[in-house]
């Protein structure tokens, strides 16, 4: 229990200061801006109780809004995704998979951890940036921006996965 919220505040600490430091910085042709700590809610194992998922997400979300200026657009994306990822994990993890299952390439299979992840991902980046414009004016720029911006964010937490699923102790040959 105590090592498990450790990790989760390890990994809290490691994604928002990476935003901070970073993720903040990188805008390719204006358009694709990585927003990597929408990983920390792909972390959480299966028998994860709803209200800790919504805390975690809304803590980091806004923990990033205030080193960001974003105004509650990280906070209020994160939440909605925290909302969404226990209902999208139970629909992709086999029947018979144990109550505590981490959401892992191991756990999950390779293609059904990326669809996990493009699901939870492009909500988010779509709230987000939906949020962050407020219209849809210059629909086409905000196509652009989702589409470039899921796509690295993807990549981004795809590539987390891999570190971490590999290193871990857990994993099967």
């Amino acid at each position: 229990m105590i090592t498990q919220f450790l990790q989760r505040l390890l990994w809290l600490v490691v994604l928002v200061a990476a935003q901070m430091v970073v993720f903040n910085y990188i805008h390719i042709y204006d358009y694709a801006t990585p927003l990597p700590f929408v990983y920390l809610v792909l972390l959480f194992p299966l028998g994860t109780s709803r209200w800790s998922i919504l805390l975690w997400a809304f803590v980091c979300g806004l923990l990033c809004d205030i080193a960001s200026l974003t105004l509650g657009i990280g906070a209020a994306s994160m939440t909605l995704v925290a909302f969404v990822q226990p209902v999208l994990l139970r629909l992709m993890t086999p029947k018979d998979a144990p109550e505590d299952m981490q959401p892992a390439y191991s756990t999950m299979g390779f293609w059904n951890y990326v669809g996990y992840a493009a699901i939870l991902t492009s909500l988010f980046i779509l709230c987000y940036f939906l949020l962050q414009s407020f219209t849809f004016n210059h629909i086409i720029d905000l196509g652009i921006s989702c589409g470039a911006s899921w796509l690295l964010t993807l990549f981004l937490c795809l590539i987390f996965e891999g570190f971490r699923d590999h290193r871990s102790p857990n994993t099967q040959s």
